[in-house]
């Protein structure tokens, strides 16, 4: 786009980038959203009450107690790096087959604490996290919690 608009090869306007201007091309970080002042300021308190919590308690870590959820897909292809080979001067280049990935899916819930996972858990398909299920999983890991410090 560069080098139509300003009529030179493409090559041209790589060198001068990149050598003359030192520029380099970098893809966007994704972030799943911006937060707001009152948000990243709530974040911070957060931060600070777990910190002083900390240094209150030498056994205050032990008790948190925290989960993910993620999607198992049930066939996750391989790259084209994962699939490169090494092959002969000469021999053509390795044949590979387009796949797609899976529409079958899963979600699994891990939970786990300082010393690592403690329950895991796949939902029925087409199940989702609902408030109603974290509030269950709560109930549940307060109780472990409770009785892994005793």
């Amino acid at each position: 786009m560069i080098a139509e608009s300003l009529n030179m090869s493409v090559g041209s306007v790589f060198t001068i980038m990149t050598e003359d201007l030192k520029k380099k091309k970098l893809c966007a970080c994704f972030v799943p959203h911006t937060l707001t002042t009152e948000q990243k300021e709530h974040r911070i308190a957060s931060s600070e009450d777990l910190i002083a919590a900390a240094d209150e308690d030498p056994n205050f870590l032990k008790t948190i107690v925290t989960g993910d959820e993620s999607w198992c897909l049930e066939y996750d292809p391989e790259t084209r790096r994962q699939s490169s080979e090494w092959t002969s001067p000469g021999k053509g280049r390795p044949m590979k087959v387009r796949a797609s990935k899976s529409k079958t899916k899963t979600m699994l819930l891990v939970f786990f604490d300082s010393r690592g996972i403690i329950h895991h858990e796949f939902l029925r398909q087409g199940s989702t996290v609902t408030g109603i299920e974290e509030t269950k999983f709560a109930r549940v890991f307060q109780k472990y919690v409770a009785y892994s410090i005793e």
